[in-house]
């Protein structure tokens, strides 16, 4: 019997180990996309100061890549319990109180992010579907930056109904690892 529990245990979190690596690969690319930028914003101060050239370009595509990084990212900082966190309350509640009102922030984050995936979702096809591009010189297909909403809160929801399963299953909840 228990090394029927001992087999069923690894299957029943499969979904979370999925989805803590694929957060572990968003953190890298985010990491990726950050590097990109500052190297960008290294080349754009190297032509305007040095080679007294325009760099027309440059400027949008780093804010496109920081904010890109930063959606993408945040699947992997939740996994790691890298956003702000208040955690007097669950200290002083019992053991019992405090799963309970983890279970509950836990869902409230669930839904808050369906919703941004929704709307991040539809703003992006608005984007695509009408051709909008940016209001600069390089007229950038605004559906390109725009994707990062629905994949960066996607990926998020992926890691919050992780966390929100360990928890509904007992475990301390590191994030699907």
């Amino acid at each position: 019997m228990d090394s029927a529990m001992s087999r069923q245990q690894p299957a029943s979190r499969s979904f979370q180990h999925a989805v803590g690596w694929i957060s572990e690969v968003s953190g890298w690319l985010a990491a990726a996309m950050i590097m990109i930028a500052v190297l960008l914003t290294c080349q754009m101060i190297f032509v305007r100061y040095v080679l007294n050239a325009s760099t027309a370009w440059q400027t949008e595509v780093v804010i496109y890549i920081m904010i890109g990084g930063t959606l993408v990212g945040l699947a992997f900082v939740q996994k790691h319990r890298g956003h702000v966190n208040v955690d007097l309350l669950p200290l002083w509640l019992g053991p019992k109180a405090a799963r309970a009102l983890a279970i509950v922030t836990q869902s409230a984050a669930v839904l808050v992010i369906a919703v941004c995936l929704f709307h991040g979702f539809e703003f992006w096809h608005l984007a695509q579907s009408r051709g909008w591009t940016s209001d600069t010189v390089t007229a950038v297909p605004l559906w390109i930056p725009y994707l990062a909403l629905p994949v960066g809160f996607g990926l998020m929801l992926l890691q919050l109904v992780a966390d929100l399963l360990d928890t509904l299953q007992g475990h301390s909840g590191t994030g699907g690892a």
